[in-house]
């Protein structure tokens, strides 16, 4: 699951995506990088620089881990998890998880993650029809072992009509969150 260790000169380091404290080897978290072709910002944009560059480190939006032989293994991208309770849901496993279990290679998932008062976010399943009752769906989930955090609520489950893609037909991250908010309203 690797995608191999920085080539000579280039640094990387993963850090908490709340307190952007270094982690220990091996620790999930958001993946920094440096070097000397690291960029110095953008152009005329102050505020948009700091949000991607922090003390040199280029912000990368990828949560990996760097284990000890200085490997990374790059585990999604922030915007595709949900903090809940305190801990980071990734919202890719969690799709696959349900994949599986419908034994399809389509895409009839999508999860988001909107705010929720009491943990902070909660898992919202947007989907076609999954051929499967709500209940099946969630027991499979935990006794494919996922954590109970992962595990959406019944009633978070919302079916659409079709998924929303981008025309290289990967995941319209936006797309899904703005039907998942319209859905919420309702």
């Amino acid at each position: 699951g690797s995608v191999g260790r920085p080539l000579p000169g280039i640094q990387v380091k993963t850090v908490d995506p709340d307190t952007m404290k270094d982690l220990p080897a091996g620790e999930m978290g958001l993946l920094l990088i440096s070097s000397p072709g690291t960029m110095k910002g953008y152009l005329n944009e102050p505020e948009r620089t700091k949000e991607v560059i922090r003390d040199g480190w280029y912000v990368s939006g990828d949560m990996a881990k760097v284990h000890k032989n200085g490997a990374i293994e790059l585990t999604g991208r922030l915007s595709r998890f949900s903090k809940i309770a305190g801990a980071m849901v990734p919202h890719g496993a969690i799709e696959e998880a349900i994949h599986s279990e419908l034994h399809s290679e389509n895409i009839e998932v999508a999860v988001v993650g909107l705010p929720d008062a009491s943990r902070g976010e909660k898992l919202i399943i947007l989907h076609t029809d999954l051929k499967q009752e709500t209940d099946q769906i969630i027991d499979a989930l935990r006794e494919q072992g996922l954590p109970n955090l992962w595990i959406p609520k019944a009633q978070n489950f919302k079916l659409i009509e079709a998924i929303p893609l981008l025309a290289t037909g990967k995941l319209d991250l936006k797309g899904i969150k703005n039907l998942a908010e319209e859905l919420e309203k309702q």
